[in-house]
């Protein structure tokens, strides 16, 4: 990762996350039938508060400046960490960040011997699934989604995210990837 760096989020940080998501979010005005997203509400400080408390909000940034330019919220379920939200500042994408980030949940996961880490994502955009599927994450077919993530693909759906593109993924922790999510 060179000059980059990954720490927990200060709660003093949190106020310039939306923000930063924000800016993430301008990468899906180059997909116009998603063009919708990069205007769509963000996560809300007072869930950024909440994975900061639980220990489970890392931010990124680089040596040339103090501030961070991305972060991963996660949310613990019993035995899975639960990625809620990755967002890279659109200036500092593909520079390694999100994948820090994302090697950060799984180590701190691991080293609380969580048993998977889950996320729901699009299917089809390349810093989606397909970046996921680099760091070993694996689709979940429909009869290994349990409820838990039904119930998340679901919601998003009643957001307006089309179904047939969002997906949900998993990365198992333990020798067995056991097919419950939940």
């Amino acid at each position: 990762m060179g000059d980059l760096w990954v720490r927990p989020t200060r709660r003093d940080e949190v106020e310039v996350l939306p923000g930063i998501e924000r800016s993430a979010g301008a990468l899906f005005r180059t997909v116009p039938e998603l063009a919708w997203i990069a205007d769509d509400r963000v996560l809300p400080v007072a869930a950024h508060l909440e994975a900061v408390r639980a220990g489970t909000s890392w931010v990124v940034g680089d040596g040339a400046d103090p501030a961070p330019w991305g972060f991963l919220c996660a949310e613990p379920v019993e035995q899975t960490l639960h990625l809620s939200q990755l967002a890279v500042r659109l200036a500092q994408q593909r520079r390694g960040g999100g994948r820090g980030l994302v090697q950060t949940a799984i180590a701190w996961a691991r080293s609380r011997h969580y048993h998977a880490l889950t996320l729901t994502t699009f299917r089809d955009l390349g810093w989606n699934a397909p970046f996921y599927a680099t760091l070993g994450f694996r689709v979940l077919e429909e009869d290994q989604l349990g409820s838990r993530l039904c119930a998340v693909l679901r919601h998003e759906a009643e957001h307006g995210l089309a179904p047939e593109r969002r997906c949900a993924m998993r990365l198992s922790l333990t020798e067995t990837s056991g097919s419950d999510p939940d």
